[in-house]
């Protein structure tokens, strides 16, 4: 029988391919309808390249594994991905749901910005230099701007009733549910205001802009746009300046436009205070008027002066507004520019206190010299470096788990190169790594020296130490980025011949950058990881071997004494335990024997006949009542004696376990 071949799987996976680039052609084909089949061959190979490209680097793309070991928080599962055929289908655009904090919205949003923009400044000012702006040989040409940022508006009206929302933690994909939420908000009323076509009114009133008024009522889309923006840019503070600075152009340029249409109103150049005379060439053109007025109306908003006085009622009423305008808006939003240029410095003026009080210090106690030269260009190499930059106060408003991803992120290129975390837990890595703390050394600056007890470990983030002898002029050896010093005494390893101190003195060549790991931190978080305790500890004994620097015979010694310390502690705390209930059951004993008692004792006494002989008896015979107690008496006694000899055996037995 011939071989039974079975079909390869990278043969399938061409065939899936192959059956994917047929669907797209003939999807794009249809597009293309009756355009040249040359042109839209081209346009499909580029399509299929692209994303065979994109495709290839997505598969080499593969994670860091030492990453993924100690990622401790979940992937975030994104929205559903599309091809690009997809596009030309229906069922695309009935099924699309956007996620507002995805990027594609935040550019969309952009876009609907920059339509809001151009009708809020084009649409006032053509309205009021309609002279100039509304001739019969210009006006056709703003259509075309106009009605494409129409179909703008329009088709955010589709895009907003798309925007999904988080129900529950997730985010809602149900059409009907996002398009019934839109439809019953305030958003609906302002766009279908602004969408309606007021413009039919041309063909009664002529061309007139300001019948597109209802388009500048969109202004709720410009916030919502800063809004995301604050959030994806990473210079927050000079997005909201500009914001601020976009909001002072708009007032002043409407403010401007009002005052050239007030001027017409009143005569140009009826008196001083309007608009010069447009007849004369002076002040003839567009742009001389636009920048007289938008510089007249500079002068009035902020309070400045130095504009003529006004002469009618009307122009003193609207100077009136302008000023009262200008005092309330502008107070506000110059105070929200200070500070937020505060803002941008603060943390070098928060960074400029701690010198000036450590200057102050030094100056106090009379420190001078090198020591304060040294002292200063430390702070210009921690500020220039950007590591005066305090990760806890930075990320404290995180979550633990988060925190500790974010810190693995940053540091894992020192991380990776350390021996002792390549095979720790990613546990035990997340609650180190919380309680590293970053260290900067100066030239010349001995991080430690030979005969210290050692409290610390350090992790060279950047720069070099030398490891050199006692008096630093021998030197052993060069450490660079990724090395580890001070691991063992941190430890407390049994049968280390050196006790936990150093073996030698280590000193930065230059500016180094330390990470520095205590003792208590460590065993703090090897507290709960046994077994990752017992790792560390094999590491640093196999160190300790290859430097011949682990008594082997006190370390199984210590072992053994660590043993029989945990054994010892087991059998005292057995021994208490029966201790324990042995007083329980005696506790028992006696008041059972009280309860047996009690009622012997209430019993009423026989009844005597004479007085004297009751007497008698009372004195010389004992009642059996007085019987019955001594016989409680002695009960009690015995049972106490029992007691006594039970404790003599617990605690005899007590001290034979100590000896």
């Amino acid at each position: 029988m011939p071989p039974k071949i079975t079909p390869d799987k990278n043969d399938a996976d061409n065939e899936k391919k192959d059956d994917k680039d047929s669907k797209d052609n003939k999807a794009i084909a249809k597009i293309a309808g009756s355009a040249g089949p040359n042109k839209w061959n081209k346009a499909i190979k580029k399509v299929k390249n692209t994303r065979r490209a994109s495709v290839r680097r997505g598969s080499t793309q593969k994670d860091d594994p030492f990453l993924q070991r100690f990622t401790v928080t979940a992937r975030e599962i994104d929205d559903y991905l599309h091809d690009f055929s997809e596009i030309f289908t229906l069922t695309f655009w009935k099924k699309l749901v956007i996620n507002p904090a995805n990027p594609p919205y935040y550019w969309w949003s952009f876009i609907v910005t920059c339509a809001v923009m151009y009708n809020l400044i084009i649409v006032i000012m053509r309205g009021c230099f309609y002279d100039k702006l509304q001739v019969r040989d210009i006006v056709h040409y703003w259509f075309i701007p106009d009605y494409l940022f129409d179909f703008i508006y329009i088709y955010d009206m589709y895009m907003i009733s798309r925007v999904g929302f988080l129900e529950q933690g997730l985010l809602c994909r149900n059409v009907r549910t996002l398009t019934k939420r839109y439809l019953k908000s305030w958003k609906f009323i302002i766009d279908l205001v602004c969408i309606f076509p007021f413009d039919i009114l041309y063909f009664f009133v002529g061309y007139n802009a300001f019948l597109r008024v209802n388009k500048c009522l969109k202004v709720w889309r410009l916030r919502e746009f800063f809004n995301l923006a604050e959030t994806h840019t990473n210079y927050p503070n000079l997005l909201r300046v500009a914001n601020l600075i976009l909001i002072i152009i708009i007032i002043i340029h409407w403010n401007c436009c009002l005052y050239f249409a007030l001027s017409r109103y009143l005569g140009f150049g009826s008196d001083g205070w309007t608009y010069p005379d447009v007849t004369d060439p002076n002040f003839s053109s567009f742009w001389k008027q636009y920048v007289f007025c938008f510089y007249w109306s500079t002068l009035t908003l902020t309070t400045i002066g130095d504009t003529a006085y006004p002469e009618k009622t009307v122009s003193f009423i609207y100077c009136i507004t302008c000023s009262l305008i200008g005092v309330l808006i502008f107070a506000t939003i110059f105070g929200n520019v200070g500070a937020l240029i505060n803002e941008m410095d603060a943390a070098r003026n928060d960074f400029q206190h701690k010198v000036d009080s450590v200057k102050r210090y030094m100056e106090v106690r009379q420190v001078t010299g090198p020591i304060q030269e040294r002292v200063v260009k430390w702070f210009d190499y921690t500020w220039n470096n950007k590591e005066s930059v305090d990760d806890s106060k930075n990320l404290e408003h995180l979550p633990e788990k988060l925190r500790a991803e974010i810190c693995i992120h940053v540091h894992l290129k020192t991380l990776r190169q350390v021996k002792i975390f390549s095979d720790c837990e990613p546990g035990v890595l997340v609650e180190l790594v919380l309680k590293l703390k970053l260290q900067v050394f100066s030239p010349g600056d001995y991080v430690c020296r030979k005969g210290d007890i050692g409290k610390e470990m350090y992790i060279i983030k950047k720069g070099k130490l030398e490891v050199c002898s006692e008096d630093g002029k021998v030197v052993f050896v060069t450490l660079e980025e990724g090395a580890t010093f001070g691991e063992i005494s941190i430890l407390n390893l049994p049968g280390n011949k050196t006790g936990n101190r150093r073996t030698a003195s280590v000193r930065s060549v230059g500016f180094s950058d330390l990470f520095c790991l205590s003792k208590t931190d460590l065993l703090d978080a090897l507290r709960e990881y046994p077994e990752a305790r017992k790792s560390l500890t094999e590491i640093g004994k196999n160190i300790l071997r290859k430097d011949n620097l682990l008594d082997e015979e006190a370390a199984r010694r210590e072992e053994r004494r660590q043993q029989n310390l945990d054994k010892k502690i087991e059998l005292i705390a057995d021994a208490v335990d029966d201790l324990q209930k042995v007083v329980n059951k005696l506790i028992d004993k006696v008041s059972t024997k009280d309860t047996e008692g009690t009622p012997a004792s209430q019993e009423t006494p026989p009844p005597v006949t004479e007085e004297k002989n009751s007497t008698e008896d009372k004195e010389v015979k004992p009642s059996t009542n007085s019987k019955k107690s001594i016989t409680n008496v002695h009960g009690k006694d015995s049972s106490t004696k029992e007691t006594t000899e039970e404790t003599k055996k617990s605690s005899a037995i007590l001290a034979n376990e100590d000896k």
